[in-house]
Formats: C-alpha cells, sequence, structure tokens
C-alpha cells in the first residue's frame, strides 16, 4: 500500500493483469520502502540521486550506476544481492520518469529472456524550504509479478529501507557541509 503522500501518475492508468497479462499492474505486488523524513531540501536529495558515480560511496544496495538519465536511456547497475550474501547482480533497466527534484523511475520490460517486468519508483516531496521526505516503490508486473514479490519482495523492501537510510544521512551530511556546520 503506497503512502498518502505518493501519488504515481502511471498507477492511475496502468493497465490491469487481465488488460495485460505481460506487464500490467497488480496492486498486492508493489513493494514500498519506509518513507524517510530528511532534514535537507528536495534539491540536495535530488543531486544525490543524479550523481550516479558516488553511489559507491553511500548506497548500500546499488553499488555501482551508470546512465545519462535521459529518457528511455539503459541504468547498467550493480547490486548487492541480499538474498546471496558477498555477492552482486548486474541489472540494466531503462529511465521512464524524471521529474527534477520529485521522481526518477527506471524499469525493465517483459521480454522471452526475462519475462519479469518491473518499475522502480524513488520519489521525493518537499516537505518545507530545506526539508522533505522520501521513499521508494517497486511494483513486480505482469502475471509473474506476484511470485516475484513473494520470493523477492522481503529482501527488496530491505535493500530499499537501507538506501532510503543511507540517502538521508548523505543528504543531511552533504547539506550541513554546504552550510557550513
Amino acid at each position: 500500500m503506497l503512502p498518502d503522500w505518493i501519488d504515481l501518475d502511471w498507477m492511475k492508468t496502468a493497465r490491469s493483469l487481465a488488460e495485460d497479462p505481460l506487464e500490467g499492474l497488480d496492486p498486492e505486488a508493489v513493494t514500498v520502502s519506509e518513507t524517510v523524513e530528511i532534514a535537507a531540501p528536495a534539491r540536495m536529495v535530488w543531486q544525490v540521486l543524479t550523481d550516479l558515480d558516488a553511489y559507491a560511496d553511500w548506497n548500500p544496495f546499488c553499488v555501482r550506476a551508470r546512465s545519462t538519465l535521459e529518457m528511455g536511456a539503459p541504468v547498467e547497475m550493480a547490486l548487492v544481492n541480499y538474498a546471496v550474501p558477498g555477492t552482486l547482480l548486474p541489472n540494466c533497466e531503462f529511465v521512464c520518469g524524471f521529474e527534477a527534484e520529485r521522481l526518477l523511475s527506471w524499469s525493465l520490460p517483459w521480454s522471452r529472456e526475462w519475462p519479469y517486468p518491473a518499475r522502480r519508483d524513488q520519489v521525493i516531496a518537499e516537505t518545507g524550504a530545506e526539508t522533505c521526505r522520501y521513499a521508494s516503490t517497486d511494483a513486480f508486473l505482469g502475471m509473474n509479478g506476484i511470485h516475484v514479490h513473494r520470493f523477492a519482495g522481503p529482501w527488496v523492501k530491505r535493500a530499499f529501507d537501507d538506501s532510503a537510510r543511507a540517502l538521508k544521512l548523505r543528504a543531511e551530511t552533504l547539506w550541513a557541509t554546504s552550510k557550513g556546520n
């Protein structure tokens, strides 16, 4: 269940599983991170999220990321495998949402080689001049989505929660440093 403050337009217009068994949305197959309240402005959080070269410095889940972040561009990642500690998973998804200081999204479409489509949305909401909140979602799409959600949902949530807390720390530290604190 999405927190009230998250408003993802694509979910309102997404096709259902009945309409699209390959990539339809099942609201029961969505993983949501904890919401973190961040003592830094949305622009600082956005700066951290879009500085992919620095992910290894702060992100405990996505330790490498490379992309132009243009719509449709690939996002090549190395993800910590929470299911098999000590290993990394290569992952490539494609930018599908980019709204400065508000939304960064990428997705993996259905294919015969990998019939497990998904969409990740990272959402920032300004709560004050120097504060905001953040959460991340992963919608596991299509008829296989519920099975992926049941298998991977718990460790994906843990990874997203870890990343959200690390993003908070990174953004707050950079903001305090920029103010001379």
